[in-house]
Order: structure tokens, then C-alpha cells, then sequence
């Protein structure tokens, strides 16, 4: 494999696009983000858990150490033959240049290491760069951010602070920074009864009433309205299935599953205790079994204005040439593990290709995202270096 100039930011990025890396395959792009990192004197370290590769690389040993996270993972292309050049190709058409992943995230990627190239050839900073990248961000995220950060976190290894180069901003270059996100619960809810004729309903036990009925007493309940700056909380039924395709049967199964966006006013435990209590309540006189399986993938979390902000707004406004605001809008990401480790901002390129065919990134976006990030290192160290 050819060596991406680590200067270059947008031959970097075009690297690690050819590399097919659909989650959760690594295809090559962690060596390309290793050679490169390498290149500028990183210590690189490897970090694989189950089939997922990530890597966590330093430079320096002095604190503070400020991390840079990303991940190497895409979704999957969709219909190639829709999109205007191949998906894996990094093809550059009028200034932009198109590819699964441009956009989400590997021009951060790019952009985060060239100018970490671009800072140390000025001199020696006053502490520590690092970067977490992992190869799962967008599957299960089970072995990529979450399990480096556990291991980290055993071993004593500190970061003080992280930046995350989630395509974060919103109709032009620099005009968001996520300093928070909601936390997310989803539930699928399971009602089994006993299949039998409509005619004779005593003979059976239907679920699709008692799931209705579930479904409705979860709706009734108001989640509240904005808190510290977040959207408020929310429920959505994502699907409902029952699979009877005869008129005139009762059905032995229903089921449906929901999610819940919440802010700060919940916690992920409690609001899986109170749909299994809804659920027990809704199957009250029932004679037959409803079951709830849930999962946390992430609390909610704010990362408040300071001086930490501070930085990355003021290195966005002087170098972007744009005042960004602070946003806590969105899904979520790697930052609720991160945030475990250190206080946690998410800032990267304009997000509203990310998962769409002809994913792109304009050259100039990348070039000026590079810049950004050199003002914020440097920003950064002489802010907090002084401090220390």
C-alpha cells in the first residue's frame, strides 16, 4: 500500500476512501491512518477486540494530552450504480470529492493528522497529541471506542481533553460544535398469546390488543420539554408486527419496538424500569406472556461552556471565519463513551451527505477544516500547557 502524504489532507482522505472499510471491515484504512501517524513520530498501538481493529496513538508523553477520535467504518454504499463515480474510487468532481466516508468521517481524519503534521513542524508542543480511531462506530459498537476506552481507563492512561471530527456542522463549515447529546433506550416489546379462529376469541388469547394497549400507555406519558439546552426527550414506535396474513385468525404473536431520545432529565435504567412496569400493567387479566428486551447505547451528556469550549469555538472563529454555535442536536456517537475519559466536543465537516449516495466533501472544506484544527492544537496547548 502506497504511504498518503500525512500533509496532504485531502490524498489522505482519498487513501483511507479507497480503502471499502463497511463496518465492521478494516480494508486496509487503520494501516493507511498507522503509516501516516507514524510517519510524523506517533507511537502507534494497535487495539483489536473481537474482529474489530482500532488504534490508539501518542505523540509525547507530557500532559495535557489532547485526543483526537475518529472512526475508519462506513455504512455500506447502497445501489453503486446510482452514484455519480464509483463509491471507493475518491473521485474528485467540481472541487468536491466524492466517496463512502468522505464526509463521515475520514476527511476529519485526514484533516485532524495534516495538521498535527503542520504543528509539529513548527516545534515541540507543550504536551501531548493523541488519537483514538476505531474500526466500529458505525455497527454494534461493542469493540471499537467503548472496549479502547475501558482498556485505557484499566492502564491509567490519561487524556485531558478530546476532540471527535463527527461531521457536526450544518450548512457550512464551522457553523456547529456538539458540546452534548440525548441518550438512547430501545425497547422491543414481545406479546405471545394462543392463536385461534376470530369466531371464538374464548378459545384464544389475543395480543394485538394488549400491545395496542401497552403502546398507548407509553404515548400518554409527556416526556417534558427542553432542559439545559437539549431537545426534549421523545418516544417514537419505529415498527409494529403481528405477521398474520388470514383475516379471520387471532394471532399467537405481536410485537413492536420503540426508542426514546432523552435529555438529562432521565436516565437510561429508569426509563427501562418504567416500560417494563408499563408493561406488566398492560397485561394485567391477560393469559398469555409479554416480555421487554432493552438496551442503554448512551446516556445523556453535556459538556459545559468553559474554557475547554472556549478553545474550539475561538480556534473555529478565527481560522473558519465562522462563530459556530453550541449544539446538542443530533444522534448519537463515540462521544458517550469518551466522555468516561474527559470532557468531550465533537466538530468536523458539513454532515448533510453523510450516509447518502454521492457522499462528498469539497477540497476546500477539507483544506479549511485542516486549518481549524492547527489553530485549535495550537490554541489548545498554549491555553492549557500555561495552566497546567
Amino acid at each position: 500500500m502506497s504511504l498518503a502524504s500525512p500533509a496532504d489532507p485531502v490524498s489522505l482522505c482519498a487513501a483511507l476512501i479507497r480503502c471499502p472499510s463497511v463496518t465492521p471491515a478494516d480494508a486496509g484504512a487503520m494501516a493507511v491512518v498507522r503509516d501516516a501517524l507514524e510517519a510524523l513520530g506517533f507511537v502507534c498501538r494497535p487495539m483489536r477486540f473481537g474482529e474489530i481493529e482500532n488504534l490508539y496513538a501518542r505523540w509525547g508523553d507530557a500532559r495535557p494530552n489532547l485526543c483526537f477520535a475518529g472512526h475508519t467504518d462506513v455504512v455500506p454504499p447502497g445501489d453503486a450504480a446510482a452514484w455519480s463515480a464509483p463509491p471507493f474510487a475518491a473521485q474528485i468532481e467540481n472541487g468536491v470529492i466524492l466517496g463512502r466516508g468522505a464526509a463521515d468521517m475520514k476527511g476529519a481524519i485526514a484533516a485532524y493528522i495534516a495538521a498535527a503534521g503542520r504543528v509539529l513542524a513548527k516545534g515541540t508542543p507543550r504536551g501531548s497529541l493523541s488519537l483514538l480511531i476505531t474500526g466500529d462506530e458505525e455497527g454494534v459498537a461493542e469493540d471499537g471506542t467503548k472496549a479502547v476506552v475501558k482498556a485505557l481507563q484499566a492502564e491509567g492512561e490519561i487524556i485531558d481533553h478530546c476532540v471527535v471530527g463527527e461531521p457536526t456542522s450544518s450548512a457550512r463549515l464551522g457553523d456547529m460544535i456538539k458540546i452534548g447529546r440525548r441518550g438512547s433506550v430501545s425497547a422491543r416489546l414481545i406479546v405471545e398469546g394462543v392463536q385461534g379462529h376470530v369466531a371464538y376469541p374464548d378459545r384464544a388469547a389475543n395480543p394485538a390488543p394488549v400491545l395496542v394497549r401497552l403502546l398507548s400507555r407509553l404515548l400518554d406519558r409527556p416526556l417534558g420539554a427542553e432542559i439545559d439546552g437539549f431537545q426534549p426527550s421523545n418516544l417514537e414506535i419505529t415498527s409494529i408486527d403481528i405477521g398474520n396474513l388470514a383475516g379471520n385468525v387471532i394471532p399467537a404473536k405481536a410485537e413492536a419496538r420503540i426508542n426514546i431520545r432523552f435529555n438529562p432529565a432521565y436516565q437510561g435504567a429508569a426509563l427501562a424500569a418504567w416500560i417494563a412496569e408499563e408493561a406488566k400493567a398492560a397485561g394485567t387479566d391477560f393469559r398469555g406472556r409479554i416480555s421487554v428486551e432493552t438496551s442503554i447505547s448512551g446516556e445523556a451528556f453535556l459538556t459545559a461552556p468553559g474554557d475547554f469550549t472556549g478553545v474550539v469555538a475561538a480556534a473555529v472563529a478565527a481560522a473558519g471565519g465562522v462563530t459556530p454555535e453550541l449544539s446538542t442536536t443530533g444522534g448519537t456517537s463515540d462521544a458517550r463513551f469518551i466522555r468516561a475519559l474527559c470532557p468531550v466536543v465533537e466538530f468536523g465537516l458539513v454532515g448533510a451527505g453523510m450516509h447518502k449516495i454521492d457522499e462528498g466533501a469539497p477540497v476546500a472544506d477539507i483544506e479549511a477544516l485542516t486549518r481549524i484544527y492547527e489553530r485549535l492544537i495550537t490554541d489548545y496547548f498554549a491555553k492549557f500547557a500555561a495552566s497546567s
